[in-house]
């Protein structure tokens, strides 16, 4: 495909696009298919020889579309509603023209920056503490994951490596058996998953009548596991669970996290977007006791799939637990007098 085919192709192809928003209310939002209903459509093996424009969008409507589950129909309501805006669509387009390897500052300047500002913007506009943002001058600041699952898989790790280091009594590894997180038994399957991936041991914790995880839920968790001998070390708190969008008692469970030394861990993913509005503001009161929060701007914030925004009040406790030393990673324009992140 050259230029030319390219500008006639994608006309077509962003035409398409825009028909299927306007026809998308028409169309039945759960497919009528049976497992593995694709087999029948599609060859075995792969063409030997490439196949025209023409023919391949045929199979979008005759071969995808038949099982699409369609997210964005107003007449879908099964699952956390998917935002998603068409410039947010030219966004991505530019994205994979660019096709840049953004892992730090040296492989390219402009996307860091870029990233720097964006999660300053978004930050303010959630009215988040001042050390969360890389303008208060400290350690804080934003990076984008690409879901709320890498977030709180991020925050985990960087906390079980912070535990690690303050038992110089002991070797990672009896640290590491002695280790207990906290969540709570309506938060998402991630903060679970994460835990099992970090080789820590996690409990679920029951929940209020409004199903909030409470404060005195949680010390008398901590209570229980230190006369154990264990090691209390993180919580996966909740605001907006998938089932009912409970948000846990941030102002409770917060101050607890600062006095036992336990990095909290904000789950902001479903409704921790709402804070944009200065009279929903209150869904994140004691956000400021949490070590990283995140929200997932493509459920509320018109982002396409998949976009999660975490902060941390300090990026050097993400840095330090997940630097590997390679010299191609090795990013010499941030000697000395550094001003940018390198979360590679």
């Amino acid at each position: 495909m050259d230029t030319d085919e390219f500008r006639r192709f994608g006309t077509d192809m962003v035409n398409y696009i825009a028909d299927y928003y306007d026809g998308l209310r028409s169309r039945p939002p759960i497919p009528d298919v049976q497992q593995g209903y694709m087999k029948d459509l599609i060859p075995d093996q792969a063409p030997v020889e490439a196949e025209s424009y023409e023919d391949i969008k045929k199979d979008l409507e005759g071969v995808i579309m038949k099982g699409v589950l369609h997210w964005r129909s107003p007449h879908f309501h099964g699952f956390i509603g998917i935002a998603g805006s068409f410039p947010a669509l030219l966004g991505d387009m530019l994205v994979g023209a660019l096709s840049s390897n953004s892992f730090s500052w040296a492989s390219n300047p402009a996307s860091t920056e870029l990233e720097v500002s964006m999660m300053d913007w978004l930050g303010q506009m959630l009215n988040l503490p001042e050390e969360f943002l890389f303008s208060s001058g400290g350690k804080g600041g934003g990076v984008i994951q690409r879901t709320a699952d890498d977030s709180v898989l991020v925050a985990i790790i960087a906390a079980r490596a912070q535990a690690i280091r303050q038992r110089s009594d002991m070797t990672a590894g009896q640290t590491l058996d002695k280790l207990v997180a906290y969540t709570s038994e309506e938060s998402h399957s991630c903060i679970r998953k994460a835990a099992q991936l970090a080789l820590v041991t996690i409990r679920s914790l029951p929940t209020d009548e409004n199903f909030s995880l409470r404060g005195e839920t949680l010390a008398a968790a901590i209570k229980e596991d230190k006369s154990k001998g264990l090691i209390p070390f993180f919580l996966g708190a909740t605001v907006g669970t998938t089932s009912t969008i409970a948000i846990d008692n941030l102002c409770e469970l917060g101050p607890i996290c600062q006095q036992e030394n336990i990095w909290m861990h904000v789950d902001g993913a479903y409704a921790g977007s709402a804070a944009i509005c200065p009279e929903l503001r209150h869904v994140i009161n004691g956000v400021e006791y949490s070590t990283s929060f995140c929200i997932n701007p493509h459920k509320w914030l018109h982002v396409n799939k998949s976009c999660s925004a975490m902060w941390v009040k300090n990026r050097d406790l993400i840095t330090e637990s997940f630097r590997v030393e390679v010299e191609y990673l090795k990013n010499h324009s941030l000697e000395g007098d550094v001003t940018m992140p390198d979360f590679r």
